[in-house]
């Protein structure tokens, strides 16, 4: 099984260099499967019927956003763990902290070693297609499979080297521009 990345050559219409034409990739089949679909595989490779499992599963889902919605960071056995959070701009004054300082709520998911590691470890290929549809080539991945990490260590989330932080954390932005995070939220617009 491999990750299946269409590159297809289109002219850019925006961006830095308009009207040059350049290979943009997407994923070939991302398809969103049923639940009923799920639960029936489930049932399949553990033996306990579907509506046993959609019981379950159900209960867990309620369990998890409870848990997740008074704080804290609930294990999805076999997936990872989930968390809410929030982006909000960082203020100086106690008299300035105020609820329409959060920008968003987050849902915060992070990846199981055993999740990483299947990502890491399956190949990516990608198909070339020229501005018709017509295949150019194929490529098989010899990268190295690295996996990027939206949490730190402080358990705050990393947008890339934006800068942000949420719900309390630090900042681990090693080249900041501006502003201060310190605290959590970000600098109002959420790149330094």
């Amino acid at each position: 099984m491999a990750i299946r990345i269409i590159a297809q050559r289109r002219v850019l219409k925006i961006g830095k260099n308009p009207g040059v034409k350049k290979f943009v990739m997407r994923p070939e089949l991302y398809t969103s499967l049923t639940e009923k679909k799920v639960f029936t595989e489930a049932a399949t490779h553990s033996g306990i019927s579907a509506g046993v499992i959609k019981a379950a599963w159900d209960a867990a889902g309620e369990v998890i956003r409870t848990w997740a919605t008074e704080g804290h960071s609930v294990p999805l056995p076999g997936l990872g763990h989930m968390r809410f959070g929030v982006r909000s701009k960082a203020v100086e004054g106690l008299d300035d902290v105020k609820t329409s300082l959060i920008s968003t709520r987050r849902i915060v998911f992070t990846p199981s070693v055993d999740v990483k590691d299947e990502l890491k470890n399956t190949p990516i290929q990608i198909t070339c297609l020229d501005e018709n549809g017509n295949v150019l080539k194929r490529v098989t991945s010899g990268d190295s499979g690295e996996i990027e990490d939206s949490e730190n260590e402080n358990g705050t989330t990393n947008s890339g080297n934006n800068g942000s932080t949420e719900n309390g954390g630090t900042n681990s932005n090693t080249n900041p521009t501006n502003g201060d995070n310190t605290g959590g939220g970000d600098n109002g617009d959420g790149y330094n």
